[in-house]
């Protein structure tokens, strides 16, 4: 069943001698619950594509599709509960909030959206992501790894229908790389959640359902390696 699809997507930054076209007639569909590994060199379009997903920068051009829902049709209040609802970001950079606990970082995206708190659910994911007697901790008081596992948690809290990943791994060493990514992996199959990761890692490429390269805005490359 598909969950997303693009159609002809462009993003144009600047205009004239200054222009920019960071996409450049991009399309492509996304079946419920795969993983797909998006790979590129620096500059090709890779992270314009990933924020254009996930609602958090516009299209010049071209349309997405969630859930059969255009997503750029919808209001500005509409596309922030679109954001914080439908999408799980995730980035290499982990984003958390200084001052609050591993557990308070996690829930943030739910009070924000006005929800009670699923605490099953809660105690599910630290219980998976290895979090247990950290849950007071502040992000300072936890490894690079750690705070890497709170971000996803934060991320999968709202139980999302997709999950975007911007390097993930690019500021943790290989086994934390590869336990972040396993992660991942259980998340997309436990919860049969759609998982869209960019990576300059091959071997981490290799570990998804299919592979899409990007080069100058434009797909190069959309091969399938597993079923």
């Amino acid at each position: 069943m598909e969950i997303l699809r693009v159609e002809n997507l462009c993003k144009i930054y600047g205009k004239g001698e200054n222009e920019v076209r960071a996409l450049d007639g991009v399309s492509l569909s996304v079946e419920l619950g795969e993983f797909v590994a998006i790979i590129g060199p620096s500059g090709s379009g890779k992270s314009t594509l990933l924020h254009i997903l996930g609602g958090v920068d516009k299209p010049t051009s071209g349309k997405v599709f969630m859930n059969g829902k255009d997503v750029y049709s919808q209001s500005e209040e509409e596309l922030a509960v679109f954001r914080r609802r439908q999408v799980g970001l995730i980035y290499q950079f982990y984003n958390l909030i200084p001052v609050l606990n591993v557990t308070e970082n996690m829930t943030l995206p739910v009070l924000m959206d006005g929800r009670e708190i699923n605490t099953d659910r809660l105690k599910e994911l630290i219980d998976t992501l290895g979090l247990n007697g950290r849950e007071e901790h502040l992000p300072n008081q936890l490894s690079g790894g750690q705070q890497q596992r709170v971000s996803i948690g934060r991320a999968l809290m709202n139980a999302p229908a997709v999950v975007l990943a911007d390097e993930p791994t690019g500021n943790l060493d290989s086994r934390n790389s590869q336990e972040i990514v396993d992660l991942l992996k259980l998340s997309n199959k436990k919860y049969n959640q759609t998982l869209i990761m960019i990576t300059h890692d091959e071997n981490i490429a290799l570990q998804a359902d299919r592979i899409i390269a990007i080069s100058d805005g434009k797909i190069t490359r959309d091969e399938v390696i597993r079923k």
